[in-house]
């Protein structure tokens, strides 16, 4: 029995140390390391305020002001609540469903002015109800109002929407998409004054390292 136990004994601690603390602290350190702003939660800051938290790049937020663009509808929670991610879970047949995304495509025309069709992600939510983009369609449904409102150039708005578009991920997966939160930042910064509030729960620190967003 003895030759069996000491074995197992051995193995056992031998995984413990390399899955539960080596493997864990070298993912770690390649995170904070390579991906730094990543790992830290890809948090955006004013630019001439660095100290100031207004959000993450990877999470979605409200933005009601009309000379900023406005996200993607969330079912999460009373709205983007990260403690109730979550999608309406209606199907396709759902009448509930039918009824909401006809009466949220009459408040985008109204709202924008627009006539003809709507961008999809312009009256559906996202599976989780946080997801912080929308697409170039829809921002660029957005810029006669975003301009009429900040006064802003129709044109220059048009390079920000560009310039804070990322495209697919290796050029082939997924969609073209544009960061909202990272757009009126950029809004923010060409009126010189803000707009977003500050994050309600976000306490003052150093302005991190340059990195991507996400």
């Amino acid at each position: 029995m003895r030759e069996h136990i000491l074995p197992s004994i051995r193995l056992y601690l031998a995984l413990t140390l390399f899955l539960g603390f080596a493997y864990p602290a070298v993912v770690w350190a390649v995170g904070r390391i390579a991906f730094h702003e990543a790992a830290a939660g890809s948090f955006l800051r004013k630019s001439d305020d660095p100290g100031t938290l207004v959000g993450s790049s990877l999470i979605g937020q409200a933005f009601v002001m009309p000379g900023h663009f406005h996200g993607r509808p969330s079912a999460a929670g009373s709205g983007y609540d990260a403690t109730a991610s979550s999608g309406t879970n209606l199907g396709p047949t759902s009448r509930k469903l039918a009824d909401a995304v006809r009466d949220a495509v009459k408040s985008v025309r109204d709202d924008e002015g627009a006539t003809g069709s709507v961008p999809a992600d312009a009256v559906t939510s996202s599976g989780s109800g946080l997801d912080p983009h929308i697409s170039p369609e829809y921002a660029r449904l957005q810029i006669p109002r975003v301009a009429r409102e900040t006064r802003i150039p129709a044109a220059d708005l048009e390079a920000l929407v560009v310039r804070s578009t990322d495209g697919r991920f290796l050029g082939v997966y997924g969609e073209s998409r544009v960061n909202v939160l990272a757009l009126n930042l950029a809004i923010d910064t060409r009126l010189g004054h803000p707009q977003i509030a500050p994050t309600p729960t976000a306490t003052p620190a150093p302005a991190p390292s340059a990195g991507p967003t996400g």
